[in-house]
């Protein structure tokens, strides 16, 4: 990479990290790709093993990550095999390539929606369910990491948005092997708090955000 596309990528990083705390609020968004079969995440740059992930996700998608850091050649991610407030490192050229992404969710679980944002602008507001008092959607940086087309049945819909975040607090009786990351998929409750953790939509507003939002999209999940 070139240092002036280096410099972007850094500038980018800079204008995401300052962005207002609101549904509204613009961000700058990367996404970033391993160049190999698997990749290591490290705890800082050049820093300790966390794991080796990849190729594919937990539901068998290419491995993206989110970029939510930058420092010289070496970029912040966030993963789905790292727990929700968890970074890793990879390094760019030789670990990853890094792409600009010109999308980005944001939720408001107070407001109870899903801002769908391009270029800066708010182009979708999306209602949606969120977690119930017991199972809480959580808060954070995250990332779309997979996204599947079904049918999956009248709990998940047509299509699941895998996200980076996990769930701490499935309710009794859910495999936690399998089950323990959160989505955005099809589902009831919109505008309610019903959900075991996942953002449901209607079937309409999930298949629009399959089409439209690549994967390693920036999330924000805002209380």
């Amino acid at each position: 990479m070139g240092h002036a596309l280096i410099a972007y990528l850094a500038a980018a990083v800079v204008a995401a990290s300052h962005a207002a705390s609101t549904p509204t609020g613009a961000t700058a968004g990367l996404a970033a790709r391993p160049l190999h079969g698997s990749v290591v995440l490290r705890a800082r740059p050049d820093g300790p093993r966390l794991v080796r992930v990849g190729p594919r996700g937990p539901l068998g998608g290419p491995l993206v990550f989110g970029v939510v850091g930058v420092r010289g050649r070496w970029v912040k991610v966030t993963a789905e095999a790292l727990p929700n407030g968890r970074y890793g490192w990879v390094e760019f050229g030789r670990d990853v390539s890094v792409e600009p992404v010109r999308w980005e969710l944001r939720a408001s679980l107070s407001r109870r929606e899903l801002y769908v944002l391009r270029d800066d602008r708010v182009v979708r507001m999306i209602p949606v369910g969120i977690g119930a008092s017991d199972s809480p959607t959580p808060t954070g940086r995250f990332a779309v990491a997979e996204k599947v087309t079904g049918p999956f049945g009248p709990a998940y819909g047509c299509c699941i948005l895998a996200l980076t975040a996990r769930q701490p607090h499935l309710p009794p009786g859910w495999n936690t092997r399998i089950t323990y990351y959160v989505a955005i998929h099809a589902g009831s409750g919109q505008g309610s708090a019903v959900s075991a953790g996942c953002l449901h939509a209607t079937e309409a507003d999930v298949r629009y955000l399959m089409r439209s939002v690549p994967l390693g999209t920036a999330v924000q999940i805002l209380r």
